[in-house]
Formats: structure tokens, sequence, C-alpha cells
């Protein structure tokens, strides 16, 4: 669940985006409602109301801008992530190091070395692709 300080709406948060409800008056109950009002794609950006009709524009507004909201956060924890993981790296360079048996290393070592393998491949190639890029900038 995500509440924001788009006043009047909440937004649940699900894998592929999320559900945008209007935040309805209390009523006699005193429960409140929540109708609604589109469904969200952070991976595309679409916007949809419910059976595809047209939102009105404050609810596209604020759809918009809870969208803006959530990539940023999205794109923040993945590179968070990624620093994660070099520190995982440098933890297990460590272990293999200081402290993993024959065992350990046997149950992990090509698997470790495929990743490894992998992800240099794909760096360097990048790291070319943008080296190029950049010299025929200059």
């Amino acid at each position: 669940m995500m509440m924001t300080d788009l006043s009047g709406y909440y937004f649940r948060v699900k894998e592929t985006g999320g559900t945008m409800y209007r935040i309805g008056d209390e009523t006699r109950h005193r429960r409140v409602d929540l109708e609604q009002v589109a469904v969200i794609n952070t991976r595309n950006g679409d916007i949809r109301g419910p059976g595809n009709r047209p939102l009105a524009p404050e609810d596209q507004a604020a759809a918009e801008t809870w969208l803006t909201r959530r990539q940023a956060i999205l794109a923040a924890r993945q590179i968070d992530d990624i620093h994660r993981a070099i520190d995982h790296m440098n933890l297990t360079a460590q272990w293999v190091q200081s402290q993993a048996s024959a065992e350990d290393l046997d149950a992990v070592t090509e698997p470790l070395l495929l990743a490894m393998h992998d992800l240099r491949t794909i760096l360097v190639r990048k790291k070319a692709d943008r080296v190029e890029a950049a010299r025929k900038e200059g």
C-alpha cells in the first residue's frame, strides 16, 4: 500500500505499477470509500481508466504525478541494488579468500565464474559502445 500527498487519492502498488483510487467521504458507518479510478503501468507509462474510459483531467494529472514519482523511486532502488551487488561481490571475494571450504567452492565456483563472465562481457561491450559514440561526437 502506498499513501502519497496527492490529496484525495490512494495508490495501491503492485508489481507492474499501481491502482489508483479516489478516496470518498466517510459514510454513516465511518467507512472510507475507495473508488477505482485507474490502473497505472510503471513499465510503459500506460494509464487506463476502468473499462478503458477516459480519465477526468484532475485524475489524469494525479495519475501522471504518481507515475513520475514512482518511476523515480524504482530507478533509485535499481541503482541501490547494483551498489549492493558490488558490496556482495566484495564480501564474496573475502569469503572465498578466508572462509570457504573446498566443498563450498565446488558448489559455487562454476555459477559464479559464468555469471561474472556474462557481466564482464556486457560491461566491456557497453563501455566500448560509449567510447565509440564519444569518439564520433568529439
